[in-house]
């Protein structure tokens, strides 16, 4: 299945495929994005359940000359509605559009028996990051990030790029899923699957290039001093040990306080707020240490500062996805959008029923118009426009391409 957005001098098509065999469904998905044009960039989404590594080869082999880019995912995003173990490919074309790619990926990483904690994120992202400086500058660039999403502090993500691209150059992209089993991500470059790296594609524009970020979720109670934490493990909340302090607010029941399953369950809707100087930013809370009374998070939560307990519910969701996709089209200054680009936590889905992941991507394409739809549902999400910061948990980012 195809859709399109076309301009005078720029294209951007999206394919999709729900067939099971691997090669079968890459091949739709890349012929429908292409429709045998030659591209600039082409991006895929695709599940774990697929054989991953025959479609990255397929992929590239279909794309020509084009960089392919992409990640492996928690559930995917296209025009017509979500989806789950399929392939999706977003196609970018024309010469309104100038591209480079790089690779970022550390040492520990290329020994398959490696224990990945230890890799080094804001390595991968500084060099997957140097494509920036090699693509030719039109009117409006971004840098396009994929990693993974289980390794590491996904904050350095955003510190290794930034450093690389500087500040002119605006930070988006997603970090890959694994359909939920929570054990290990893959990341596209060409033709060739990678672990523990960051892919990233600079693209820049003759058009205008819009952002959005919102996350529907609203704070319960007071704010809380991060009086302990070291990286992503949270050990003290106002002097108190942090994990009693955040089952205490949510007045978790029994089964919560004693078993980790039972845990894990209960915080995918119960994330941490930090405050940056212009907005709140979420911060989903994965995993407990019963015996240290301590809370691990997927990004960093800075000690000193501020953080609050969260909630949601499907209306502040539907109404969070409304604003980003507003935010980005918005920022086209009047031009309508070729596509639609979207990286959106499995956690937010995990709060709408079936229906309402069904209405949230029809609220997308409501807002895309004409523009095709696609993305994935990811363990972190990237939006550096301004400022500090810029990495996200449970957390809608838009990228409007004009």
């Amino acid at each position: 299945m195809t859709t399109a957005g076309q301009g005078p001098d720029a294209w951007v098509r999206v394919g999709h495929s729900t067939a099971t065999d691997s090669a079968a469904a890459a091949a739709e998905a890349t012929q429908g994005a292409l429709q045998g044009a030659e591209a600039q960039l082409v991006v895929v989404f695709v599940s774990k359940g697929h054989d991953l590594a025959v479609v990255a080869r397929t992929v590239d082999e279909a794309s020509g000359a084009a960089p392919v880019v992409g990640a492996s995912t928690a559930g995917e995003v296209f025009t017509d509605g979500p989806a789950d173990s399929s392939v999706v490919v977003m196609a970018l074309g024309g010469e309104g559009f100038a591209v480079t790619t790089g690779l970022g990926i550390s040492d520990e990483a290329q020994d398959p028996d490696a224990d990945l904690t230890t890799v080094s994120l804001r390595d991968a992202a500084f060099t997957a990051a140097s494509c920036a400086n090699d693509v030719e500058r039109r009117a409006h660039t971004v840098l396009l990030l994929l990693a993974d999403g289980l390794v590491g502090d996904q904050m350095e993500v955003v510190r290794g790029a930034y450093e690389q691209a500087g500040a002119s150059i605006p930070l988006v992209g997603g970090c890959a899923g694994d359909d939920l089993d929570m054990e290990q991500t893959f990341q596209i470059f060409g033709g060739q699957v990678h672990r523990g790296a960051v892919v990233a594609a600079a693209i820049s524009s003759d058009r205008p290039i819009g952002i959005g970020v919102r996350h529907g979720w609203e704070p319960v109670g007071e704010s809380m001093l991060v009086t302990g934490s070291q990286g992503v493990t949270v050990s003290s909340l106002d002097d108190q040990p942090a994990l009693d302090v955040y089952l205490d607010r949510f007045n978790a029941p029994d089964e919560v306080r004693n078993d980790l399953d039972a845990f894990i369950d209960f915080a995918v809707t119960r994330p941490l707020g930090i405050r940056r100087r212009d907005r709140m930013e979420i911060r989903y809370v994965g995993g407990a240490d019963f015996e240290q009374r301590t809370i691990q998070c997927i990004a960093e939560v800075p000690a000193g500062g501020l953080a609050w307990t969260m909630t949601g519910d499907a209306d502040t969701i539907l109404g969070a996805t409304d604003d980003a996709c507003t935010e980005a089209i918005e920022a086209l200054g009047g031009a309508d959008p070729l596509g639609l680009m979207v990286f959106d936590c499995i956690a937010r889905r995990s709060v709408l029923s079936d229906d309402g992941d069904q209405a949230e991507v029809a609220r997308m394409r409501v807002h895309a118009g004409t523009a095709p739809v696609a993305g994935f549902y990811t363990y972190g999400e990237i939006a550096r426009t301004r400022g500090a910061g810029g990495f996200h948990n449970q957390t809608l980012v838009a990228l409007a391409l004009g």
